[in-house]
């Protein structure tokens, strides 16, 4: 499949953008103008203007002159600079992959696209009516290189569409500007009589670098596709995904569950194929306003059940607001695991987390009440308490070690351990009472110590000798005096922490 690259050009951005942001100037003549070398120079003029002869790189006082009633405004970069960026966020409901083409374009790679809206000829007349509608002056064009679709954006056709492996032909009427080179070797051409690419296209490459440098060529080459040239999306394209577009725009419940169930199907199937899937999925809804909803699930366990995924989103389509219609689906897998052939009969066989049915339990559980309502931990192979135990987010993931049962361990572990008020005998005496939380605990029954000295490979310290201890009130405690006890009146008493609680 030949890559396919769109080049969308909106060479009115800045002015286009302060009309959204003040509908007052619709039909005005007015400037954009920044201060340069101590004087105010027009950097961006709306059509009407334009239409009267004011031109950027023009200083304010000439374009006053020639139009007194001109208004002037100050320059925003930031402003079109975030009116580019929500447009490319926008476009990503026509690709995975668009990039910034600063200041006033974007790049879309759109490989593989342009089948779901029925053809590229389809595919363009969207896209650009779309952005038109929007209130954009657009010019487009289509290519298998950047450099070919930029090229025709600015200097061809409208819209153009050039065939895969067409480049070449289509770039020879062009001016030398069409390959985004410096305005100094610009001029150099301009003198040289090189007004088209085709007075120098066939002219030796060694030549053409002793007299214009090596960037000349480069930009040629990326052009006509000899070289690549790459893109720096604003957003990582997730490689297990799947499109849906509407033919109509969809405002129902059924219609969004229909759609999200042929989603399903065609990821689940992809997935299936390739011995993977999916942890986590992302279901985007792209509004006709321009407006994105989404719904995202999570599983503990791989998984491209379909009936199962579709319960887990289902819990969630009443949260999509649809408006005044959806255009467009989107499915993502933005994580996945492989598979193997057995784990499949998860949902057909019993007994503990191989049970399809607790499986299925603790993802609707999660869908309900979020991700982090549900935690799986896991022993690991360290003496120290809080290294001990870890957190697991896969129900796959086997322990590399059992648990410990010589010796009791609390049901609740505090993250650090907290200090404490002790009264103990001496020495190596449990505590006969302690002050926690302002509360004071009288100890009936204790049980230790038990010696546990650092892991010194990870960390230096002092060592804990801990005790389990039960109050008055049948609640019991883990605590520990950290370092050793002295009975010198000079020496520093050592601490006392609380550090877990018992059943």
């Amino acid at each position: 499949m030949p890559t396919r690259f769109i080049s969308i050009w909106l060479p009115n951005l800045a002015t286009e953008q302060q009309i959204r942001i003040r509908p007052e100037l619709y039909g005005l003549e007015f400037v954009l103008a920044a201060p340069e070398r101590g004087r105010m120079v027009v950097t961006a003029v709306s059509a009407e203007a334009g239409a009267l002869g004011i031109e950027t790189s023009m200083v304010v006082a000439d374009a006053r002159a020639i139009l007194p009633s001109l208004v002037v405004l100050d320059d925003e970069p930031e402003v079109t600079r975030q009116a580019l960026q929500a447009l490319a966020e926008w476009c990503l409901r026509y690709t995975p992959t668009v990039a910034l083409n600063a200041p006033d374009g974007l790049i879309l790679d759109v490989t593989g696209c342009a089948y779901l809206w029925g053809g590229e000829h389809a595919y363009m007349y969207d896209l650009t009516t779309k952005l038109a509608q929007a209130g954009y002056t657009v010019r487009s064009a289509m290519a298998e290189t950047i450099g070919a679709a930029w090229a025709h954006a600015h200097f061809g056709r409208q819209d153009a569409i050039i065939p895969p492996g067409e480049q070449r032909h289509a770039l020879l009427k062009l001016p030398p500007a069409s390959l985004r080179l410096p305005v100094e070797t610009l001029e150099k051409m301009q003198k040289l009589g090189f007004y088209h690419i085709n007075n120098f296209i066939q002219i030796p490459a060694r030549m053409l670098r002793r007299r214009f440098g090596e960037e000349l060529l480069e930009k040629l080459n990326k052009a006509l596709g000899y070289s690549q040239e790459f893109i720096e999306p604003i957003r990582q394209a997730v490689p297990y995904q799947e499109r849906l577009p509407c033919l109509e725009p969809i405002v129902t419940a059924t219609g969004i569950e229909i759609a999200l169930q042929k989603l399903l199907e065609m990821l689940c199937g992809r997935l299936a194929k390739e011995g993977k899937g999916l942890r986590k999925s992302v279901l985007s809804c792209f509004r006709v306003d321009g407006q994105t909803q989404q719904i995202d699930i999570v599983t503990n366990r791989a998984s491209h059940h379909v009936k199962h995924l579709f319960r887990l989103f289902e819990l969630k389509i009443k949260t999509i607001a649809p408006g005044f219609g959806i255009e467009l689906f989107l499915l993502e897998a933005p994580e996945v695991e492989d598979m193997d052939v057995t784990q499949e009969t998860m949902w057909d066989t019993t007994g503990g987390f191989e049970n399809a049915a607790i499986t299925e339990l603790l993802d609707a559980v999660i869908g309900r009440t979020g991700a982090d309502t549900v935690h799986r931990y896991l022993p690991d192979e360290h003496h120290w308490p809080e290294r001990s135990v870890k957190t697991v987010t896969s129900l796959r993931e086997k322990p590399k070690t059992s648990w410990r049962t010589d010796r009791q361990r609390p049901v609740f572990l505090l993250p650090k351990p907290e200090s404490i008020e002790v009264t103990a005998p001496v020495p190596d005496y449990p505590p006969t009472l302690f002050i926690y939380k302002g509360k004071v605990h009288y100890i009936d029954k204790s049980e230790g110590p038990e010696r546990i000295e650092q892991e010194w490979w990870l960390q230096q310290g002092l060592h804990r000798d801990y005790y389990t201890l039960e109050d008055r009130q049948g609640q019991r405690y883990w605590v520990f005096r950290l370092g050793p006890y002295s009975e010198e009146e000079e020496e520093e008493r050592p601490e006392w922490f609380i550090h877990g609680f018992f059943a």
